[in-house]
């Protein structure tokens, strides 16, 4: 198993006198992305839980959402800003316990907490900025299963990934369909909605219209664009959350008078908004929003394939989607339409008022449907009969 643990200079968040933390980075090589453009020596950054077995038929890739990278599980310190995005998932005992398996998670190509990025070192050396080739789901997924290969893994005992990393999970299903035993997709769909297209060309433009986006060449500058950024955010979080949340937490509640409006309430869901805004922009590279989000709108697993049914008919493994009952950006129906195209899939669904984020904040729910998924039991459907037409398990 190669493995290289020296540290790159990545993204604008990423040099090379950063600390690496839990991240460990490898090396795959030149990629030709689906553009035609190479992506020369590009690295991969990753973390791990728990050993490789030695038949090595154990291996889980959980694949990150949008903003989200390869710190799944851990506290914030020393080379990760934020603490792991699925809190007790994964450890000694966990749901995927690392007694049993051997998990990885990747920041994924593009990315800016350490693989390579817009923001990483270009062939003459200065950042990729706005000449960073556009990517697809399709290009990321290649690089993982470059990297899959230069650790030994020959194929994934189970995929998990929600959302953005939902859509890498069902990529992985259709492009290496013998690579993948078990394939769970929380809250994700398998093509961009025109709905979710649009969402995110307004986020994209609220960035490149920042003065100080310099057309994507802002790094050295004093200033990157990161109220537009910010901006991006606050278009995207309320996606994220259900218009029933933001009414029953905030509902027409003023915290304080808006920054700088002398006289004009804020209120309290501004200065939420606001709240994540600024979070992001302070830890997230806007060119990689940019290329994420582009990727995104890309998806389509039934391109070029004859449909998503033909995309979906070589795999033979295990395949679960559960959405969230009250997400509106990756609503109920688009895990209805893979189950359709490929009989035999199993769905569930997670309870809740938050929206599309209750694939994250709803623990609990997770934890018990993809307990039932790792061990190999059936899954106990949790819609309901009116919405399944039936009532028991698929």
């Amino acid at each position: 198993m190669s493995v290289s643990t020296t540290r790159p200079t990545t993204s604008a968040l990423w040099r090379d006198d950063h600390p690496s933390g839990d991240r460990l980075f490898q090396p795959i090589g030149d990629l030709v992305v689906e553009s035609g453009e190479v992506l020369p020596d590009v690295v991969l950054a990753y973390e791990t839980w728990g050993r490789l077995s030695p038949s090595r038929d154990n291996a889980v890739l959980v694949e990150h959402a949008l903003t989200g990278d390869s710190h799944v599980v851990g506290p914030a310190g020393e080379g990760h800003p934020t603490p792991g995005w699925w809190p007790g998932l994964v450890g000694p005992g966990a749901l995927l316990d690392t007694d049993d398996f051997f998990v990885i998670a990747i920041n994924v190509l593009g990315g800016c907490q350490g693989s390579t990025g817009p923001a990483s070192p270009g062939p003459d050396g200065r950042p990729w900025g706005s000449r960073f080739p556009r990517l697809t789901i399709r290009d990321q997924v290649t690089a993982e299963a470059r990297l899959a290969d230069a650790l030994d893994i020959p194929s994934w005992h189970t995929v998990i990934g929600g959302s953005m990393g939902g859509m890498r999970t069902l990529e992985w299903v259709a492009s290496y369909p013998d690579r993948v035993g078990t394939a769970v997709g929380l809250a994700s769909t398998a093509y961009a909605t025109a709905e979710q297209i649009g969402w995110s060309q307004t986020q994209i433009h609220a960035i490149r219209n920042d003065p100080w986006f310099a057309g994507g060449d802002y790094y050295g500058h004093p200033q990157g664009p990161e109220v537009g950024l910010g901006i991006a955010r606050r278009i995207a979080h309320i996606t994220y959350r259900s218009e029933m949340e933001l009414h029953d937490r905030f509902g027409r509640d003023v915290q304080d008078e808006a920054p700088g409006e002398s006289g004009r309430p804020r209120y309290a869901v501004e200065s939420y908004l606001d709240h994540h805004g600024g979070k992001l922009a302070a830890r997230f590279d806007a060119n990689s929003y940019i290329v994420l989000s582009e990727a995104m709108n890309s998806h389509d697993i039934g391109r070029d394939r004859g449909g998503m049914a033909a995309a979906l008919a070589p795999f033979t493994g295990r395949l679960v989607v559960v959405p969230v009952d009250s997400d509106r950006l990756y609503p109920p129906r688009l895990s209805d339409e893979i189950a359709r195209a490929r009989p035999g899939t199993e769905q569930a669904m997670i309870r809740s008022v938050v929206g599309h984020d209750g694939f994250l904040t709803e623990v609990d729910q997770v934890a018990a449907l993809l307990g039932q998924v790792v061990a190999g039991r059936p899954l106990v459907d949790t819609r309901s009969r009116s919405e399944t037409g039936h009532g028991g398990a698929v």
